[in-house]
């Protein structure tokens, strides 16, 4: 029986080193053959150490220093927006979400979050301390460059 693969993984094939060799990367990322359902590994545990962390290329997304469990981000509410709307920042001390947050697709100006950034998690991740699933080479700019990278600074609470 003849396998057909995704375009992506004929690509991560052609890199890693053949399409033998990528069907095994996957099963492996997978816990299993790709034609058997396997339970879901158990969701670690998150960094909550409220620490901004350098971001590893230009126009990264910042990742979310903090544990977001129970919060409620849907069409109804934004629990993100409690801490990081632009009147609560004085207050809670959390980073103002960025101004083109504000912009709509056509780059009006809003007085409110745009509905196209309402959905934080889209770009936005919280982080935990995992072993990655396949090894890569990625090098910081900063260090291909030659340069030492800025120092972290610490979130205020």
């Amino acid at each position: 029986m003849k396998r057909f693969l995704p375009a992506w993984l004929l690509l991560a094939a052609a890199v890693i080193g053949g399409t033998a060799g990528a069907v095994d990367v996957t099963d492996r990322m997978r816990g299993g053959p790709i034609t058997e359902t396997v339970a879901p590994p158990p969701i670690a545990n998150t960094d909550n150490s409220d620490i901004r962390r350098q971001r590893a290329y230009a126009m990264q997304p910042p990742v979310i220093p903090h544990k977001i469990d129970g919060y409620q981000l849907d069409k109804n509410a934004n629990r993100c927006m409690f801490c990081h709307s632009r009147t609560k920042t004085q207050e809670s001390q959390a980073p103002m979400i960025s101004v083109t947050h504000f912009q709509d697709r056509d780059g009006n100006h809003l007085a409110e979050l745009s509905p196209r950034r309402y959905f934080c998690l889209q770009c936005h991740v919280p982080q935990a301390q995992l072993n990655p699933l396949v090894q890569n080479k990625f090098v910081d700019v900063d260090v291909l460059l030659g340069n030492p990278p800025p120092a972290a600074s610490p979130a205020r609470k």
